[in-house]
């Protein structure tokens, strides 16, 4: 059974490879971000930085967050480079996803070893978003 946005995550994959065996472990996450936009661009893909995400409580706006990636208006992206994931940044890409209609969300790590994660989060789950998208 094939992954929602398979062929695309794969591709992104494989870019985030390629830039961390280039540059390695060490520099501080803007340029990985700087670097991973230019390998998403290179192969094709529409890749947006520093997206503001509206987030809403109650229907009211309460606040802005940044996401590092937003690739071809569908894949979200969140960039560490820390030594090793740690819940609370899985909880983040989680969070961003549910104040989004994106549905799928990468958490790339250029940490010592490099991590992935990938969470689907499909929109029918997300009741904050439903009341305002549709109050």
């Amino acid at each position: 059974m094939a992954l929602l946005h398979q062929e695309k995550t794969e591709k992104i994959i494989k870019a985030f490879y390629d830039v961390y065996n280039a540059l390695g472990y060490g520099f501080l996450e803007r340029l990985y971000e700087t670097a991973l936009a230019i390998e998403l661009t290179k192969r094709g893909f529409s890749v947006k930085r520093q997206s503001p995400i509206k987030v809403y409580y109650l229907g009211e706006l309460i606040g802005e967050y940044c996401c590092d990636l937003i690739i071809d208006d569908i894949i979200l992206i969140e960039l560490k480079s820390v030594e090793v994931l740690a819940i609370a940044h899985k909880k983040q890409t989680i969070n961003y996803l549910k104040a989004t209609e994106m549905e799928v969300g990468l958490l790339l790590n250029f940490g010592e070893k490099p991590q992935i994660e990938r969470f689907l989060f499909t929109n029918d789950k997300k009741p904050l978003l439903r009341k305002v998208l549709n109050p």
